[in-house]
């Protein structure tokens, strides 16, 4: 499956990456790829999140972060919709 990340989740992992970076710029690095390599994983196994919060979504925990994918299957296609802080209050919708 082709992986699809809106501009909201590209968004979202460049703010992650730079609040990181401002007190430790590898880290920043390495919870970068993780989301990456997390959400590249979906592409063979599209239903290995879970079933989401927010209706008709899907969500992945980014293993050793306090990150989670917010994605959705359509067709082909992963369509990453945002990463979120675990703690941080969900939107109703995306």
């Amino acid at each position: 499956m082709k992986i699809v990340w809106s501009p909201t989740a590209i968004s979202d992992l460049a703010s992650i990456r730079e609040f990181i970076a401002q007190d430790n710029p590898a880290a920043a690095g390495r919870v970068a790829n993780r989301v990456k390599e997390s959400v590249n994983h979906l592409s063979n196994f599209p239903q290995s999140g879970r079933v989401g919060r927010v209706p008709e979504m899907r969500e992945v925990v980014i293993p050793g972060t306090s990150y989670i994918a917010a994605y959705i299957i359509q067709g082909d296609e992963v369509r990453v919709a945002a990463v979120l802080h675990g703690r941080q209050r969900w939107p109703e919708r995306f």
